[in-house]
């Protein structure tokens, strides 16, 4: 057999990769099943992600706001001092800044779901080839290999937007 007359996975039929060693066609579709949902649990976690570190700030904001009316208070009496204040406005201003970090994580949940649906998109491709609609649909990849560098967080060392 030629090369032009191999069989590619659009024209051939299920059983003809196997001869070749490639992955058989109920493997292939298990796998993809996997990859996508292993995709959509992606999903969720960023919306829970989200939605947690959304009203982590709020609170945070909250509490902060609060201190420093406390602050304030404490400024106008000098004969009270109160250094457990400033350092909860300190723990505060520390915590704000990790909740920033949730773009950092979004991002990666991001990168990830896009590589999983393209590995499982080309998977379906090639093993079952184009359908009667025409040419398989296949997600793109992410261009990057990793879409954030920084993989700690210290301080002083975050350079965040």
């Amino acid at each position: 057999m030629l090369a032009q007359d191999a069989p590619t996975p659009s024209n051939a039929p299920p059983d003809a990769f196997q001869a070749a060693g490639a992955m058989p066609l109920m493997a292939a579709a298990d796998l993809q099943d996997h990859l996508m949902v292993a995709s959509n649990d992606m999903d969720r976690l960023q919306r829970l992600l989200g939605d947690a570190c959304e009203s982590l700030l709020t609170h945070f904001y909250g509490a902060t706001g609060e201190l420093k009316q406390l602050l304030h208070r404490v400024a106008e009496h000098p004969e009270i001092e109160a250094p457990e204040l400033h350092n909860a406005m300190q723990h505060m201003a520390g915590a704000i800044t990790a909740m920033q970090f949730q773009d950092m994580a979004s991002q990666l949940v991001d990168h990830t779901t896009r590589r999983l649906r393209n590995c499982a998109d080309r998977l379906a491709r090639d093993t079952m080839g184009d359908d009667e609609d025409g040419e398989a649909l296949v997600a793109e990849a992410p261009l990057r290999p990793n879409p954030v560098t920084q993989d700690e967080m210290d301080a002083g060392s975050v350079e965040l937007f």
